[in-house]
């Protein structure tokens, strides 16, 4: 199995389980992180900070339809 690589980029958790859900709902397995990218962009605002979706190299370019689908 390969290591996840990153799809995108949310704001916060909770916007990151909603990408996750949509990604579920396709079939493609995902995960998140908090990253520090952007960090300051948001002066501490978020409950959670950023966090990075990722998901299996395999299944990136479909993963990327899936947000592109869903006007993310």
């Amino acid at each position: 199995m390969s290591a996840p690589v990153p799809l995108t980029i949310a704001s916060n958790e909770a916007e990151a389980e909603i990408i996750r859900g949509l990604l579920e709902t396709a079939g493609i397995p995902s995960m998140h992180r908090p990253t520090n990218f952007g960090a300051g962009a948001t002066d501490g605002f978020t409950p959670s900070g950023a966090r990075e979706v990722l998901v299996n190299p395999e299944q990136l370019e479909d993963a990327k339809i899936v947000l592109e689908d869903a006007g993310i």
